[in-house]
């Protein structure tokens, strides 16, 4: 497989992961828990997608003698189909996160300046 990708999906562990290339402090993964999504028969034959890589060519993995190929030729459809996965799972982290963070006899005003607003969006 390439390396230094931007994202890496990897079917059997049901992980999107957004690496350090894309943005994240390190590379932050999570698992996805959409049976449905992950069932499309169009993924059937995959083991790992490396996305965003210098060796394009080789960012596809399948779990057959298949060659390696690149995201394009693989016919997949767009990226974001796995990145809004992420930001939904980065999102509800980040919420949890802010929920979890708490001072005691902390009001909720206090809460709001010394965090900011808890989050109610996240787009890669």
């Amino acid at each position: 497989m390439a390396t230094n990708a931007n994202w890496t999906i990897i079917f059997d562990d049901k992980v999107v992961i957004k690496n350090y290339a894309e943005g994240a402090s390190q590379g932050i993964g999570y698992v996805v828990s959409d049976n449905s999504f992950w069932s499309d028969s169009k993924f059937s034959n995959i083991w790992a997608i490396q996305h965003g890589t210098s060796v394009s060519s080789d960012e596809i993995e399948y779990r057959d003698e298949t060659p390696n190929s690149s995201y394009d030729d693989a016919g997949l459809g767009d990226i974001s189909q796995f990145s809004s996965k992420w930001d939904e799972a980065h999102l509800s982290q980040l919420q949890a996160d802010w929920d979890n963070d708490n001072v005691e006899d902390e009001t909720a005003d206090e809460k709001i300046s010394r965090l900011g607003a808890r989050p109610t969006s996240y787009s890669s």
